[in-house]
């Protein structure tokens, strides 16, 4: 009995990081059609959308089967609730990712304001919070979960270093306000993203500890 339930909690932790990778491959592919003014990589990130919605619905439904069946309890527990909570926080940053490709789309249309440097940092610190995720979930490491948490913390920096760069070049010259506005809208879906990575981290510390380690919300700059 218990084996098998070991086994179907290994299937469960497969799949959960199957969806952290889908994820993380939609965010390195919209930074690089970003940068790259790739309308067709785009595209692809848009099409994988569909594919974690997808992944979240038999994800979910295989967990609450789980808890049917097992009627876990303890750690255990606290992991199947764990992955239910994180799948609504992945499917949400995988709809940012999409904003992002979406948004590259619409620049690729034009040259670029500028040299991008601080979005694809953004976009590269996203990646690498994915993958500490993924292995916090595969090797259950609770430091790993942890060094998320300040991952997303450059994230808030750089996007606080962006705004007010693309706040001066609008005031500077009005006719860069709208192609600065997208611009601004890429930068907010990754800090989003970031927040939503973060909950990931914050859950999986509760699972691995049995504690709760809500940091306080901080203020951030209005668009």
């Amino acid at each position: 009995m218990r084996e098998t339930f070991n086994k179907e909690l290994s299937l469960l932790t497969e799949s959960t990081i199957r969806m952290v990778s889908l994820v993380r491959e939609m965010v390195q592919k919209a930074t690089q059609a970003l940068v790259e003014q790739d309308v067709a990589l785009a595209q692809q990130v848009i099409a994988q959308d569909r594919e974690v919605d997808e992944l979240e619905v038999q994800i979910e439904s295989d967990a609450v089967a789980l808890i049917a069946r097992q009627q876990p309890v303890g750690a255990d527990l606290r992991f199947i609730f764990t992955v239910i909570k994180a799948l609504t926080d992945l499917e949400r940053a995988g709809d940012y990712a999409t904003h992002v490709a979406e948004d590259a789309a619409i620049l690729a249309k034009e040259p670029p304001l500028k040299n991008y440097i601080t979005l694809p940092r953004m976009g590269l610190n996203l990646v690498a919070m994915l993958d500490l995720l993924a292995k916090a979930l595969a090797e259950r490491d609770l430091s790993v979960a942890k060094d998320v948490l300040a991952r997303d913390d450059e994230i808030d920096g750089l996007y606080e270093e962006v705004t007010r760069e693309l706040l001066t070049y609008m005031l500077e010259d009005p006719r860069t306000i709208t192609k600065a506005l997208t611009l601004m809208r890429v930068a907010r879906s990754y800090e989003r993203l970031g927040d939503h990575l973060e909950n990931v981290s914050e859950r999986i510390v509760f699972w691995l500890t049995g504690r709760t380690e809500k940091r306080p919300e901080e203020p951030t700059t209005p668009l």
